[in-house]
């Protein structure tokens, strides 16, 4: 299929050299518009359809400079071509400056109409290239938006859907809570209760991640401080009026987060159930960073190792700790060292990296 043949809009005073480019320009493939002035030549230029503009600086009315800037002012101008007679090298710089696209010097027999024919072929040349090259960054930029609209649609869907998870996990909290505080047996009792805490623990992470800033971590010293509130709480709140917490900022993933949770919620609740028979005593959870390193602590001063197995204990809570501590990877030790009890776990803050199985075999 053949190409549209370039449109050239020549605009000049001379009518006789304005021929002479139409027909030497014709032969090289242009179709070629006249318009004798410049008022005359913006007035054709706005019916559109102009590939090349060549403009002749000495004109009647509006000179070539001021048909240049309102040529340039129009949306989606063509490229210009300024030309001249003048040999004065203060025009040509003026005209590049003002946005022309080449220069160059007519002459009466038209012997320059070859040359304007080149510069007339560059100019399309450039313009299109430009022109590709602005459709691109268009299109980046329109695919960046619509990149970031969707990244902030996903975030939303994201924060609702933690919202109504943790208030769906906060709803059967408040029903264990219910039905534990209902129960005449004190082993039900005790069961509802420490099932309440567990799902409070999941329920504190969503909640987290629905009022954080990012989506993928979770403050920890806010998650505890919030979940040791909740314990406080709970149906057995009255024990628990010197529960601490001391803990650094640190920032985790969620499912981790919801790990750690539930290990503290367990560990917390069995401080309270067993480490002070006779009644209330301090409960100390304490976070630390260590190089890359997270120390958890959950300590009190209770009767300790000397103290016989309570017979209520089922040893639930302790596979459950050992479960949530194999999911992060975390070693867990009692401190010999220290009064009563103190449970010390110790894990990576950033995850190693899962491990293909397959390559694992055949390597």
């Amino acid at each position: 299929m053949t190409a549209p043949r370039p449109t050239l809009l020549y605009i000049d005073d001379d009518a006789g050299l304005a021929r002479l480019v139409e027909r030497g320009l014709t032969r090289a493939g242009f179709r070629v518009v006249h318009a004798a002035d410049g008022q005359r030549g913006l007035e054709r230029l706005q019916q559109g359809g102009i590939d090349v503009v060549a403009l002749d600086q000495s004109m009647p009315g509006l000179d070539g400079l001021e048909t240049l800037d309102r040529v340039l002012a129009t949306p989606h101008a063509p490229p210009v071509v300024f030309v001249t007679a003048s040999q004065d090298s203060k025009i040509a710089v003026t005209a590049l400056k003002a946005g022309a696209a080449d220069y160059l010097v007519k002459d009466v027999q038209g012997d320059f109409i070859p040359l304007l024919q080149v510069a007339a072929d560059g100019a399309i040349r450039r313009a299109r290239i430009q022109k590709a090259r602005d459709d691109a960054e268009a299109e980046v930029h329109a695919s960046r938006d619509r990149y970031a609209a969707l990244a902030a649609e996903r975030e939303v869907l994201l924060r609702e859907v933690n919202h109504r998870v943790g208030n769906s996990l906060q709803i059967i909290a408040s029903l264990l809570h219910l039905q534990a505080s209902s129960s005449t047996q004190d082993d039900v009792k005790a069961a509802l209760t420490n099932a309440m805490g567990r799902v409070a623990a999941v329920a504190q992470v969503h909640r987290r991640l629905y009022t954080s800033h990012d989506l993928k971590s979770v403050l920890l010293n806010q998650y505890l401080d919030a979940l040791l509130e909740d314990l406080r709480r709970s149906a057995e709140g009255n024990r628990m009026s010197r529960l601490t917490l001391e803990a650094e900022q640190i920032e985790i993933d969620p499912d981790r987060a919801v790990a750690i949770g539930i290990i503290v919620n367990e560990l917390v609740m069995n401080a309270i159930k067993y480490a002070y028979p006779d009644g209330a005593g301090p409960i100390h959870v304490d976070l630390r960073a260590l190089g890359s390193d997270v120390i958890l602590s959950i300590s009190d001063d209770g009767v300790g190792l000397n103290a016989k197995t309570d017979p209520r204990s089922t040893g639930m809570g302790q596979r459950i700790v050992t479960a949530m501590a194999g999911k992060l990877e975390a070693s867990v030790e009692r401190d010999p060292a220290h009064a009563g009890t103190r449970i010390v776990l110790r894990f990576d803050r950033i995850p190693a990296p899962a491990t293909n199985p397959e390559k694992t075999a055949a390597g």
